[in-house]
């Protein structure tokens, strides 16, 4: 889920240089270079667009992007609702396919033009501003040429450049730490052609049955769903355009690759863990830094059950006679209110005892109920009790009278009727 590693860098340049020394550059390398002086010229006009029309303060862009890419068949649809909420995202993705079917896309077709990158920059940008994606948002078949892939690297440095420049500002929030995650839902091409031509399948019955009821809506039939050689071209396309357009990203962004083959839940798990929270990913730096000396929940209970053991031992050995009374307040005062609560699974009890003033009293109930199997919390109340007033001041004196609640939670009992 991380950039390619070093050593993989390594072969990578190593292999470049071989080829460089033994013959004189590519036309591929050429087409490189053009596409990406394609590029610049592309997003600065797209970008002085914006400026223009919306101002520099306002081009408030998603803080967290989720690039999806996936073969034909490997469940793009299906995973996305799952991605959505692992991620904490409520706004619908921004589906490429659609955004360019939209009337601003449909007027640039009616007036004779094409909708090349130019325009496919444009329109997404545009809509990237818009307010419910400013958390984030699930960017489903974009970049998709190598053109859009540096694009995507210029936002991304145009984000970073604003969120320096607004830093010391009033409008610091709106200017937060881009994150960019890449996705990839793979499955191989014979999986890939099963599912689409078993999708077409579904789709004319589906389809059939609506036009023979009048109920519900067709399904839009997709010539590559039918054939089998669209349908592996359909893939062979995937290969050679999306796939190596989120490839030469994965250098950068946060990479996730996952096989997609399995049942729903099976795909939904790795997906799970693929975008499992990373603080030091995903904060600023600056809040990262100022939270790390905090330990992680996950560290504290790696050891935490022999840790529990020392601590019960060491209260035998150190503090006999607390912990002697500690056990029999526990077995006389606790448990029967807790035993009354079998069903429920939660007891609260409040205690005036003054001996649970002793912090290591405390301590020793906590972990106690914890060997036993139960979760408990400890509250101390201090609650004022007016006592007497002074008649010349009318002031008034007040006695503290200290009660600590304690919350016992376990597993309840399950009633069946």
């Amino acid at each position: 889920m991380k950039p390619a590693s070093a050593p993989a860098q390594t072969s990578s340049t190593a292999a470049s240089a071989v080829k460089t020394a033994a013959a004189p550059a590519s036309p591929v390398n050429s087409s490189n270079e053009l596409e990406i002086k394609d590029a610049q010229i592309i997003f600065d006009a797209v970008w002085n667009d914006l400026e223009q029309e919306r101002g520099r303060e306002n081009l408030r862009f998603p803080k967290e992007f989720l690039l999806l890419g996936g073969a034909p068949g490997a469940g793009k649809g299906t995973h996305t609702q799952f991605i959505q909420k692992t991620r904490g995202l409520t706004c619908d993705p921004i589906v490429m396919s659609s955004l360019l079917d939209s009337p601003e896309a449909r007027r640039i077709k009616n007036s004779g033009n094409m909708v090349g990158d130019r325009e496919v920059v444009g329109l997404l940008m545009r809509e990237l501003l818009k307010p419910e994606y400013a958390d984030g948002v699930i960017l489903d078949g974009f970049p998709r040429t190598q053109v859009q892939v540096e694009c995507m690297k210029m936002l991304v440095g145009k984000m970073d450049q604003l969120r320096a420049e607004f830093f010391n500002t009033p409008l610091r929030a709106h200017f937060r730490k881009p994150t960019i995650h890449i996705m990839v839902l793979f499955v191989d091409e014979k999986t890939s052609v099963e599912r689409q031509l078993q999708r077409g399948r579904e789709i004319l019955q589906h389809n059939e049955e609506v036009r023979r009821t009048g109920v519900g809506e067709l399904l839009e039939e997709r010539p590559t769903d039918f054939d089998v050689p669209l349908a592996q071209r359909r893939y062979r396309v995937f290969k050679e355009q999306t796939w190596s357009a989120l490839q030469s990203l994965k250098e950068i962004f946060y990479y996730h690759f996952v096989i997609a083959e399995g049942t729903i839940e099976e795909v939904d798990k790795k997906i799970l863990e693929e975008l499992r929270y990373q603080s030091s990913l995903e904060l600023d730096p600056r809040t990262h830094d100022r939270l790390r000396f905090l330990p992680l929940a996950s560290d504290i209970i790696v050891h935490a059950r022999q840790e529990l053991v020392k601590r019960l031992d060491a209260y035998e050995s150190e503090h006999t006679d607390l912990f002697a009374h500690t056990v029999a307040f526990i077995e006389k005062k606790l448990m029967p209110i807790v035993m009354l609560h079998a069903i429920s699974g939660r007891a609260n009890i409040n205690s005036e005892d003054p001996f649970l003033e002793d912090p290591i009293a405390l301590a020793m109930i906590i972990d106690i109920l914890s060997e036993r199997g139960y979760r408990a919390v400890i509250d101390l109340h201090r609650i004022e009790i007016p006592e007497s007033v002074d008649q010349s001041t009318g002031l008034i004196k007040n006695r503290v009278k200290k009660v600590h609640s304690i919350h016992v939670y376990f597993q309840g009992a399950e009633l069946r009727r």
